[in-house]
């Protein structure tokens, strides 16, 4: 019986480890997918982290790489030949258009440039701001003669140009400092979608002026109508601001001249200027090259500010807008010395005039269209030219073909200003200032944007590279 129990005892004891064992197997063989399945998972994360580190790196290296640039000068020889005649043309029908609505015609200058004459897109910028430089002159030159269309003051606006000049030209700075770094495709997006918009405001607002014209005009018939029936001299047709203006009679040039309100402005030129010139002298991003930037900021916000104060208090006013008082708030003349360096920007940035912006929210603020014109390229030929310096002491643009083409700008503005000032007077209808400025937003953006995409298109064919660019790399 003993020897019975033992041996029951020997096989319990093999049973319970046979079946330890099994347990072990089973759990082992649990574990094991489980293992594996958390290796794989963690191998899963890591993959998928890689994935967005690469696409993070190639997103970088796509937009910035250091040292690499896709930039080359493209200056072809100048010599008579089909290109230059319908460039010639074409530039001339865009500084006449430009310089009426009060925009430069830069939007035109650019893809006539590129397209036709063959010049890189950064060249073509260039060159367009010395074209804006020559109409916008000789446009001022012209206006200089002109009054007001219904009040006894010039036809500039010298306080309104005070207020947004300085901080124009402070954009331009910006801009043409952008223009080095930005690609082109990033150009070409901002430009599709700020032109747009502003070429619809000012349509809306040209047909506004011209319903109230009409309005004007029947109005004006009826009031002479009755003056003949009753002899009464009182009942005289006036104008307001923006309807059919009568023929602002022309003056010596002395007599519109605002001496106090040029100075300053001239102040603003000669310091940008000065400090323009004084950089070519500073190595590229040192730090005396970063403080005679900055020191254009307190040159541009002392004289806006000087003017917006007087606003404010009182002491000075918009004298074009007529009887209308505007009450200047804070934060509506900060809004707009904001928009005076987007402006500025704007232009510096694309190669355009300032009066892309500027015409627009002119004719906002109730400036008569042929004061907003007027003014506009006023403050243009000022930051223009200041461009012009700029690019010139980067050597962005061949001075033989600059010149050619700031010749027929200049004699284009002159007659544009010369046929749309005898169409104004012969039907009556300012708002044929506010048209040709919206047509010349739209053609702009139009074609400008059609010439980005283009060139878009190509780089990506040929894998070039479309990032930013070093602005310490330029000399």
């Amino acid at each position: 019986m003993a020897s019975v129990e033992v041996k029951r005892r020997n096989a319990v004891a093999w049973v319970v480890c046979l079946g330890l064992v099994m347990m072990s197997q089973v759990g082992g063989a649990e574990r094991l997918p489980r293992a594996i399945a958390q290796q794989s998972s963690v191998h899963k994360k890591v993959a998928e982290e890689e994935e967005e580190e690469g696409f993070m790196i190639q997103m970088v290296n796509f937009l910035w790489q250091s040292g690499k640039s896709s930039y080359h000068h493209v200056w072809p020889e100048m010599e008579f030949g089909w290109r230059p005649v319908v460039g010639s043309i074409i530039g001339f029908f865009g500084a006449a258009l430009g310089s009426v609505g009060g925009v430069g015609g830069g939007g035109i200058f650019v893809p006539m440039l590129t397209l036709i004459i063959g010049f890189d897109p950064k060249t073509s910028t260039a060159i367009s701001k010395c074209m804006i430089m020559g109409a916008a002159a000789s446009t001022v030159y012209y206006n200089l003669r002109l009054r007001h269309p219904t009040l006894d003051l010039p036809i500039i606006d010298y306080d309104l140009a005070l207020l947004f000049q300085p901080m124009l030209m402070l954009g331009i700075s910006i801009g043409v400092a952008f223009n080095v770094i930005f690609a082109d495709w990033m150009v070409t997006v901002l430009l599709i979608i700020l032109f747009m918009g502003t070429s619809t405001k000012a349509l809306f607002k040209g047909i506004e002026t011209w319903k109230k014209e009409t309005l004007m005009k029947k109005t004006a018939k009826l009031l002479k109508s009755e003056s003949k029936s009753t002899d009464d001299p009182g009942m005289e047709y006036k104008p307001l601001p923006t309807g059919p203006a009568a023929s602002p009679d022309e003056v010596p040039m002395i007599d519109n001249i605002y001496w106090k309100e040029l100075f300053l402005l001239m102040f603003v030129w000669v310091a940008f200027l000065t400090v323009q010139i004084v950089k070519t002298y500073a190595t590229t991003c040192s730090i005396q090259y970063w403080i005679l930037n900055l020191m254009q900021v307190p040159i541009a916000v002392s004289v806006s500010l000087y003017e917006a104060i007087c606003l404010y208090r009182g002491k000075r006013v918009i004298a074009s807008k007529g009887k209308e008082v505007t009450n200047w708030r804070v934060h509506l003349l900060f809004i707009y010395c904001c928009c005076g360096i987007v402006a500025g920007v704007v232009g510096g940035l694309l190669g355009l005039g300032g009066g892309f912006i500027l015409g627009p929210l002119f004719l906002e603020l109730g400036i008569p269209p042929q004061v907003a014109s007027a003014t506009s390229t006023f403050a243009m030929a000022f930051s223009s030219s200041m461009s012009v310096v700029q690019y010139y002491l980067l050597k962005r643009f061949p001075v033989p073909y600059a010149a050619y083409f700031v010749v027929i700008a200049t004699f284009a503005a002159l007659i544009g200003q010369h046929v749309v000032r005898k169409l104004i007077i012969l039907l009556g209808r300012a708002s044929l200032i506010i048209f040709i400025l919206a047509l010349t937003i739209f053609i702009s953006a139009i074609s400008l944007g059609s010439v980005g995409i283009a060139n878009m298109v190509v780089k990506l064919e040929h894998n070039e590279y479309m990032g930013f660019e070093s602005l310490c790399h330029q000399t």
